[in-house]
């Protein structure tokens, strides 16, 4: 019997979408399935999931980004870099090589207007019918809302950061 790929989205305010993706990453190469990352937004952090995805063989990780779009003045650079992760994206796809492709902050390069929505949905519609895909990134279109199989929207109810609590490394990096 054939596996069908599922398309989920990871969306919303709260802390952990793309912790959330990195725990079926894990689970997905842990069954010796094949899995590629593509960050659209995030930059060249340290922070301890790379350096736990650096330990599997079976896991690609391109990190596209330059910083949050907040973090500069313009916006040319980040349209750009959004550009080449989305072609990375469609490449990593279309060579059959993968089991699941993760699309991290996609959402953002979306809201942002950096990408064209109904090109995505197209390759969503389109794309091996035995790739998972997982998206995340607050504000999701609702044309990818409507393209996904399971969307879960992350919700803050509290924050330590909002209190003045510095991030710690292991829990939020």
């Amino acid at each position: 019997m054939s596996r069908r790929g599922r398309i989920l989205v990871h969306t919303g305010d709260g802390k952990g979408k793309t912790t959330a993706a990195l725990g079926t990453v894990f689970r997905a190469a842990g069954h010796g399935q094949n899995v590629a990352i593509v960050q659209f937004m995030k930059g060249k952090w340290t922070y301890g999931e790379i350096a736990a995805v650096q330990r599997f063989p079976n896991i690609f990780l391109a990190r596209m980004g330059s910083g949050f779009t907040w973090e500069k003045e313009g916006l040319d650079e980040d349209r750009e870099l959004a550009a080449r992760a989305w072609a990375v994206c469609r490449e990593l796809a279309a060579s059959g090589d993968y089991d699941l492709l993760v699309m991290d902050e996609l959402n953002y390069a979306l809201d942002y207007g950096f990408l064209d929505v109904e090109e995505v949905v197209r390759f969503l519609e389109q794309k091996p019918a035995e790739l998972s895909v997982i998206i995340t990134g607050r504000r999701a279109k609702q044309e990818i809302i409507d393209a996904a199989d399971t969307v879960t929207e992350m919700r803050a109810v509290k924050h330590a950061f909002r209190s003045g609590t510095r991030a710690q490394k292991g829990i939020e990096y």
